[in-house]
């Protein structure tokens, strides 16, 4: 029994802290009131402070800076941004119609009234005689008057084939007389068969179609028609097609060209010269003077092309300040801020 109190008092003896142990101890129960007591930051505190972080982490705005003698040395010019509306185009086949199936009408037609006209006089003029010494042997006037019928029928052939070729809805209305079928059988004017693939158009008819060449560059002017109806189908293309009229020489018989109607309500934006876009990476991009000296870009849809530029819904204000000369030198000095504007 004494041998084992002994062991206790020993063990005692040796788990005693030391002194060291015993101020790591204290300072550690002094600190824990003091965290305990630190209050947190309030919303508005925290807020600030969240904005504080968000500027640093926040990168530099793009753009480009330069002084004025720069800008002049560059060819760096401006121009307002010019506000528009414009619709949305679906885009066709166009093939310029030879004037030479259509001359073969005319030509035909004029033959077969002229032949039907002459039938028709020596028709009546037995019809007038009958009755009379100078009447015409019976087999003579029934002769007449199939010859008149089949000379009639011959002409009436003419204009429905006229008709079947050309629409029932064409400007001249059956009148192998007109001067606007006249005109197109001289070539003076142009007839162009348009084809809209299937679902291109809805249900929209066009009433003014603007032509344009193929290849044509940029900012090439497209050339408007002054009247379209219903063509009968093609068979090479499922779709709609039309016939339209073109005045003037821009065009050459046989020419394959692109159409383009509108579809849809006209929609406001603006319009961004085909001179002010760059490309980088892929995309559209023009410049803006955001203030004297400093230049911004802005991204271009391209899907709206017009004849003078890109035609832009949002992104960019009316009136703004676009670069339409030597944007491809701030790009450069953009891309590569270590080069000098040359």
């Amino acid at each position: 029994m004494n041998r084992a109190r002994r062991c206790l008092r020993a063990a005692s003896v040796r788990t005693r802290p030391t002194p060291v142990v015993l101020s790591i101890v204290a300072a550690v129960v002094l600190a824990l009131p003091l965290a305990g007591c630190r209050q947190s930051p309030s919303p508005a505190e925290a807020s600030a402070g969240d904005a504080k972080d968000t500027e640093k982490a926040a990168p530099e705005a793009e753009g480009v800076t330069l002084k004025s003698e720069e800008i002049e040395k560059a060819g760096i010019k401006t121009t307002a941004v010019i506000a528009s509306s414009h619709a949305p185009e679906s885009q066709g086949y166009a093939l310029v119609i030879t004037r030479e199936t259509i001359a073969q009408v005319v030509a035909d037609l004029t033959s077969a009234a002229a032949v039907e006209r002459q039938s028709r006089s020596a028709l009546l003029r037995a019809r007038s005689l009958a009755g009379t010494p100078g009447a015409m042997p019976i087999e003579a006037q029934e002769a007449a008057e199939r010859q008149a019928a089949v000379d009639h029928a011959a002409f009436v052939l003419g204009e429905r084939r006229l008709s079947a070729t050309y629409g029932q809805d064409a400007p001249w209305k059956e009148n192998y007389e007109s001067p606007l079928l006249a005109s197109l059988a001289r070539g003076e004017t142009k007839l162009v068969r348009v084809t809209f693939p299937l679902g291109a158009l809805g249900s929209a008819v066009p009433t003014k179609l603007r032509l344009t060449h193929i290849g044509a560059a940029q900012g090439s002017r497209g050339i408007e028609t002054q009247a379209v109806w219903g063509a009968p189908a093609d068979a090479t293309i499922p779709g709609r097609s039309f016939f339209a009229i073109l005045k003037g020489s821009e065009v050459s018989e046989g020419e394959r060209m692109i159409a383009h109607a509108a579809v849809g309500a006209p929609e406001n934006g603006v319009l961004v010269p085909y001179s002010a876009v760059v490309i980088s990476a892929g995309k559209y991009w023009c410049y803006l003077e955001a203030k004297p000296g400093q230049f911004v870009r802005a991204e271009v849809d391209p899907n709206m092309p017009t004849d003078v530029g890109y035609f832009v819904k949002e992104g960019i204000a009316p009136d703004a300040k676009i670069v339409t000369t030597s944007a491809g030198q701030l790009l450069a000095r953009e891309t590569n801020p270590g080069s000098a504007a040359d």
